[in-house]
């Protein structure tokens, strides 16, 4: 958002007493903007200190449970669900009735064999059945950029195809999270555009849908599916260059801004509190102020995060 506009929307901006950081007055931040504040902390302290039901979202993407290890870290398939659901119970408890918790994860190869490990299924049915959490829906990130991998199974032996998606699980604390699939509309297909100009005849379709006149009414742009197409390669993006300016240590896992905008704007309205626990190189936390929403972001690595700040303007290395 460009300053002008800032200006022209501070009456939005949280007061001191209302800032996101206020919720954790004891705790400091590595920086602060009028929305929110970035923290060099262990998510699940992090956690522990947030009041009960203040948080609108929780929009993640923590490390994957890969074979090969990163240099951000990234816990054992073993031991994945076991480290993962102290957090979720706090994440769940942070959470208001109707909040949401949208969780990127990726899956991965058993090592040694073409087949896949089931680690984040079980995840999932661990934060439904132990956790209390409820599906909302399963949506998939689709990175079309993505590099084929494992080389041995893909490129080498050429006996398995490119893994080009990743889930984005959107669970709540309640069947009845707040959503407005209004505020994600996608622009009509030609067909479509064709559709509601000239009309068409009142059916049933063979799939037994009953499709009426009220179908081709104008009603600014078509209901979104769950896949979510975006490229995560951002090579020249004003992010890296301030980053490459500096010499300082870029996160290799970034966040494209697209998968948290879309939940943003789904699940949360104007003035609500967005939160990260692996925030990384804080692209939600960005995007929410971007749109307007408060926000937290909570990452282990200090130095990610004082990377991040150049996402907001702030210059941490002078």
């Amino acid at each position: 958002m460009t300053n002008a506009r800032r200006r022209q929307t501070s009456l939005l901006e949280p007061s001191p007493s209302e800032h996101p950081a206020a919720l954790v007055s004891d705790k400091e931040p590595v920086y602060r903007t009028p929305y929110g504040a970035a923290y060099a902390l262990d998510c699940l302290e992090f956690l522990s200190a947030v009041p009960d039901h203040s948080v609108k979202a929780v929009i993640t993407s923590p490390p994957y449970a890969l074979h090969f290890k990163k240099e951000y870290g990234n816990v054992d398939k073993d031991d994945y669900v076991r480290w993962f659901l102290p957090i979720a119970g706090e994440i769940k408890r942070v959470l208001v009735e109707d909040g949401s918790f949208v969780l990127n994860i990726g899956g991965s190869y058993n090592p040694g064999v073409p087949t896949r490990s089931l680690y984040h299924f079980r995840l999932a049915l661990a934060l439904c059945e132990e956790v209390g959490f409820y599906l909302a829906q399963e949506c998939f990130w689709y990175n079309p950029a993505k590099l084929p991998a494992p080389a041995e199974w893909v490129n080498v032996r050429r006996i398995r195809v490119k893994d080009s998606v990743e889930y984005l699980w959107w669970f709540a604390p309640t069947p009845w999270p707040s959503a407005n699939n209004r505020h994600v509309l996608v622009s009509y297909s030609k067909d479509m555009e064709r559709l509601i100009e000239k009309g068409f005849r009142a059916k049933k379709r063979p799939s037994g849908h009953n499709i009426t006149p009220k179908f081709q009414n104008n009603r600014g742009g078509a209901i979104p599916s769950n896949l979510i197409e975006r490229g995560n390669n951002e090579s020249n993006s004003s992010f890296l260059k301030a980053c490459k300016e500096r010499g300082v240590k870029i996160h290799p896992a970034r966040f494209p801004s697209t998968v948290p905008e879309f939940f943003i704007r789904l699940v949360t309205e104007v003035g609500e509190l967005v939160m990260d626990p692996f925030a990384g190189s804080n692209t939600t936390g960005k995007v929410a102020e971007d749109l307007d929403r408060c926000w937290l972001a909570i990452d282990t690595d200090e130095d990610y995060l004082r990377a991040s700040a150049l996402r907001f303007g702030i210059d941490l290395f002078r």
